[in-house]
Protein backbone atom coordinates (compact mmCIF):
# COMPACT_ATOMS: atom_id res chain seq x y z
CA UNK A 1 0.00 0.00 0.00
CA UNK A 2 1.42 3.54 -0.73
CA UNK A 3 1.34 6.24 1.30
CA UNK A 4 -2.00 8.59 1.65
CA UNK A 5 -3.37 11.50 3.08
CA UNK A 6 -6.74 11.10 4.98
CA UNK A 7 -9.39 12.47 3.66
CA UNK A 8 -11.04 13.41 7.15
CA UNK A 9 -7.32 14.85 7.84
CA UNK A 10 -6.98 17.21 4.52
CA UNK A 11 -10.74 18.25 5.55
CA UNK A 12 -9.84 19.56 8.72
CA UNK A 13 -7.07 21.34 7.69
CA UNK A 14 -8.77 23.19 5.32
CA UNK A 15 -12.22 23.90 7.18
CA UNK A 16 -10.18 24.51 10.57
CA UNK A 17 -10.24 21.56 12.83
CA UNK A 18 -6.43 21.20 12.53
CA UNK A 19 -3.99 23.93 13.54
CA UNK A 20 -0.65 22.82 11.86
CA UNK A 21 1.05 25.79 14.39
CA UNK A 22 -0.38 24.94 17.66
CA UNK A 23 -2.13 21.63 17.80
CA UNK A 24 0.31 17.90 19.01
CA UNK A 25 0.80 15.66 16.28
CA UNK A 26 1.70 11.89 16.92
CA UNK A 27 3.04 9.35 14.93
CA UNK A 28 2.07 5.60 15.98
CA UNK A 29 3.40 2.67 14.08
CA UNK A 30 1.39 -0.24 12.62
CA UNK A 31 1.92 -3.67 11.50
CA UNK A 32 1.46 -5.03 8.10
CA UNK A 33 -2.46 -6.31 9.03
CA UNK A 34 -3.55 -2.82 9.03
CA UNK A 35 -5.05 -1.38 5.95
CA UNK A 36 -5.88 2.38 5.42
CA UNK A 37 -9.26 3.72 4.27
CA UNK A 38 -8.45 7.41 2.99
CA UNK A 39 -12.05 7.40 2.47
CA UNK A 40 -13.37 5.93 5.84
CA UNK A 41 -10.74 5.72 8.73
CA UNK A 42 -11.53 9.09 10.37
CA UNK A 43 -9.82 9.44 13.83
CA UNK A 44 -7.22 7.01 16.15
CA UNK A 45 -10.22 4.63 16.51
CA UNK A 46 -10.29 3.53 13.82
CA UNK A 47 -6.89 2.09 13.11
CA UNK A 48 -6.05 -1.00 14.53
CA UNK A 49 -3.03 -3.13 14.56
CA UNK A 50 -0.89 -1.25 16.24
CA UNK A 51 2.60 -2.37 17.28
CA UNK A 52 3.22 -3.47 20.83
CA UNK A 53 7.06 -4.18 22.04
CA UNK A 54 9.86 -2.45 24.46
CA UNK A 55 10.60 0.79 24.19
CA UNK A 56 7.35 1.94 22.24
CA UNK A 57 4.24 3.42 24.11
CA UNK A 58 0.62 3.05 22.81
CA UNK A 59 -0.41 6.42 21.24
CA UNK A 60 3.37 6.63 19.41
CA UNK A 61 5.41 9.66 20.29
CA UNK A 62 4.75 13.62 20.03
CA UNK A 63 6.44 15.07 16.39
CA UNK A 64 7.15 18.61 15.72
CA UNK A 65 5.80 20.46 12.70
CA UNK A 66 7.44 23.11 10.94
CA UNK A 67 5.03 25.00 8.43
CA UNK A 68 6.64 26.71 5.31
CA UNK A 69 4.95 28.87 2.70
CA UNK A 70 7.09 28.87 -0.74
CA UNK A 71 5.46 32.17 -2.51
CA UNK A 72 7.95 31.12 -5.58
CA UNK A 73 6.35 27.99 -5.65
CA UNK A 74 2.97 29.31 -4.52
CA UNK A 75 2.88 26.36 -2.27
CA UNK A 76 2.41 25.82 1.90
CA UNK A 77 4.85 22.95 2.74
CA UNK A 78 3.27 21.44 6.38
CA UNK A 79 6.96 18.83 7.29
CA UNK A 80 6.79 16.46 10.86
CA UNK A 81 9.92 16.17 13.03
CA UNK A 82 11.68 12.64 13.20
CA UNK A 83 10.03 10.52 15.40
CA UNK A 84 12.60 7.96 17.54
CA UNK A 85 11.47 5.04 19.97
CA UNK A 86 14.79 3.88 22.11
CA UNK A 87 15.90 0.60 22.97
CA UNK A 88 12.85 -0.52 21.40
CA UNK A 89 12.01 -4.18 20.29
CA UNK A 90 9.30 -4.35 17.55
CA UNK A 91 8.43 -4.43 13.76
CA UNK A 92 6.48 -1.99 12.10
CA UNK A 93 5.17 -1.38 8.60
CA UNK A 94 3.83 1.56 8.45
CA UNK A 95 3.31 4.94 10.79
CA UNK A 96 0.28 6.84 11.30
CA UNK A 97 -0.02 10.92 11.90
CA UNK A 98 -2.64 12.19 13.98
CA UNK A 99 -3.72 15.29 15.42
CA UNK A 100 -3.55 14.40 19.27
CA UNK A 101 -6.24 15.69 21.64
CA UNK A 102 -5.99 12.65 24.24
CA UNK A 103 -8.88 10.64 23.19
CA UNK A 104 -8.61 7.83 20.26
CA UNK A 105 -12.48 8.84 18.97
CA UNK A 106 -11.82 12.76 18.64
CA UNK A 107 -7.64 12.45 17.29
CA UNK A 108 -7.84 13.37 13.94
CA UNK A 109 -6.16 10.99 11.33
CA UNK A 110 -3.37 13.24 8.89
CA UNK A 111 -1.40 10.77 6.86
CA UNK A 112 -0.46 6.93 6.84
CA UNK A 113 3.40 6.86 5.95
CA UNK A 114 4.24 3.01 4.30
CA UNK A 115 7.32 1.88 5.21
CA UNK A 116 7.02 -0.59 1.84
CA UNK A 117 7.80 -3.64 3.93
CA UNK A 118 8.02 -4.70 7.38
CA UNK A 119 11.09 -2.94 9.37
CA UNK A 120 12.28 -4.05 13.02
CA UNK A 121 14.55 -2.98 15.86
CA UNK A 122 16.09 -5.02 18.45
CA UNK A 123 17.12 -3.40 21.54
CA UNK A 124 17.89 -0.64 19.08
CA UNK A 125 16.62 3.12 18.23
CA UNK A 126 13.30 2.74 15.91
CA UNK A 127 13.31 6.17 13.86
CA UNK A 128 10.44 7.22 11.83
CA UNK A 129 11.32 9.85 9.47
CA UNK A 130 8.79 11.82 7.51
CA UNK A 131 10.98 12.86 4.04
CA UNK A 132 8.28 14.30 2.03
CA UNK A 133 5.84 17.28 3.38
CA UNK A 134 2.33 17.85 2.63
CA UNK A 135 1.80 19.98 0.36
CA UNK A 136 -1.00 22.15 -0.37
CA UNK A 137 -0.20 23.91 -3.79
CA UNK A 138 -1.75 26.25 -5.76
Amino acid sequence: MASLVYNTGLNAALTGGVDFDTDTFKVMLVTSSYTPDKDAHEDRADVTNEVTGTGYTAGGDTSAVTVTKDDANDRIDVEFADVSFTNATITAAAGVIYKSTGTDTTDTLIAYLDFGGDVSSTNGTFTVSVTTPLRFQN
